[in-house]
């Protein structure tokens, strides 16, 4: 052979290699050479917009963080979110699209539950990530669905907290439940009569209203014949507002209470001097405390990413859901695929975010994420409490 022929060859077989190599790395859906597409199907308009809305602002804030700092293993972190109107429906169609159309990595931040129970069968056939989603639901932490990845405590465990504290610290023994009717407040529901039953009691009386509606008039004409001394809520910010209000026109002034997915900002905006005493519980830490370092690095991120934005619960969530992501592919490696991620993720169960401390599947039995208290103020401001 010539030694001309010679060079070639070695020369061809580098550049096929390097091809081969670059394909390698980019062989998993939703993975370029520089970037790595989340998809997120969620509430961005309608009633419940606040919710999709925040947890999106909070994502892209994780992610820019992250890309400021050179992305992960030198891939930039984008998102692309769909709006599915907190409709089951639409966002089985909109799912799919960021799935077969935008050819997503993963998806992130969906919000609620009855969304999740019609979209998770399409992600799990296909060992899709579903990382954050916002919702409690108890069917979401079966350890059968790996690629479920959740990082927040559940509607039981909020449920448990209220009734701890309702009967603890204020005595109160008439609780009655005002609860959207689905597989969300139905979850909420039996959250309530099992933390009840565990004390000998039994709920007052129940109230429903229908999802994306705020007709409410008939769910306290159920309730209100009890003379409930609390009302539990599960629901969205436009209909629980409205149901504390019509409450306080028939001058009764019960305590209420309500579950995190409620939007606690959003709420207390949409109710205004009439939020004072409401009670809402969270599943992240408290947004505005700087001395808590994953609450200043989310705050220093949410500024760069838009200035005009202020702490929000929810915001916070989906910050945590974006830095776990980042967390999950540095771990991977320079090669991410969907399975190596979720092993991870599940492998080690446990990641610890700005010095606080996420766990996950298994690992959160043992440690289970934390119920925080709030109560809103006179001017709609919050604050922690410890006790009722």
């Amino acid at each position: 052979m010539k030694p001309f022929q010679s060079a070639t060859r070695i020369v061809l077989t580098f550049a096929l290699l390097a091809v081969a190599t670059l394909a390698a790395r980019a062989e998993e859906v939703g993975v370029s050479q520089d970037a790595i597409l989340f998809g997120q199907a969620a509430a961005l308009e309608g009633p419940s917009s606040a919710l999709g809305q925040r947890m999106r602002q909070g994502i892209v804030a994780a992610f820019t963080e992250i890309n400021a700092r050179g992305g992960v293993h030198g891939r930039r972190l984008q998102l692309v979110s769909r709006d599915d109107g907190y409709d089951p429906d639409r966002s089985v169609v909109q799912t799919l699209r960021l799935i077969e159309d935008d050819k997503v990595f993963a998806l992130i931040g969906a919000v609620g539950t009855p969304t999740a129970m019609a979209t998770i069968p399409i992600t799990s056939a296909r060992n899709i990530p579903f990382i954050g989603p916002f919702s409690g639901a108890e069917f979401l932490r079966d350890l059968e669905l790996p690629n479920v990845v959740n990082i927040r405590a559940s509607y039981g465990a909020e449920a448990e907290a209220w009734i701890k504290h309702l009967t603890e610290d204020r005595h109160l023994t008439r609780i009655g439940i005002f609860y959207q009717d689905d597989s969300f407040g139905r979850d909420g529901l039996a959250g309530v009569k099992n933390a009840l039953a565990r004390r000998g009691l039994e709920l007052a009386a129940e109230g429903t209203f229908e999802r994306n509606t705020r007709a409410v008039g008939s769910a306290w004409r159920m309730i209100k014949r009890a003379e409930p001394e609390a009302i539990v809520m599960v629901g969205t910010y436009g209909p629980c507002a409205e149901f504390i209000k019509l409450v306080h026109r028939s001058g009764l002034s019960p305590t209420f209470v309500n579950i995190s997915f409620v939007g606690a900002n959003a709420l207390a905006k949409e109710l205004g001097p009439e939020g004072e005493g409401v009670i809402v519980s969270q599943v992240v830490p408290f947004p505005w405390d700087r001395s808590l370092k994953l609450v200043a690095d989310y705050q220093d991120s949410q500024k760069v990413f838009d200035p005009t934005l202020t702490p929000d619960f929810v915001s916070l969530e989906g910050y945590l859901s974006g830095r776990l992501a980042a967390a999950a592919l540095e771990k991977a490696g320079p090669n991410p695929t969907r399975a190596n991620v979720l092993r991870v993720i599940n492998d080690i169960g446990r990641f610890d975010i700005s010095g606080s401390v996420i766990t996950i599947g298994a690992r959160a039995i043992d440690a289970p994420p934390k119920v925080f208290l709030t109560v809103i103020q006179k001017d709609g401001t919050f604050r922690s409490v410890d006790r009722l």
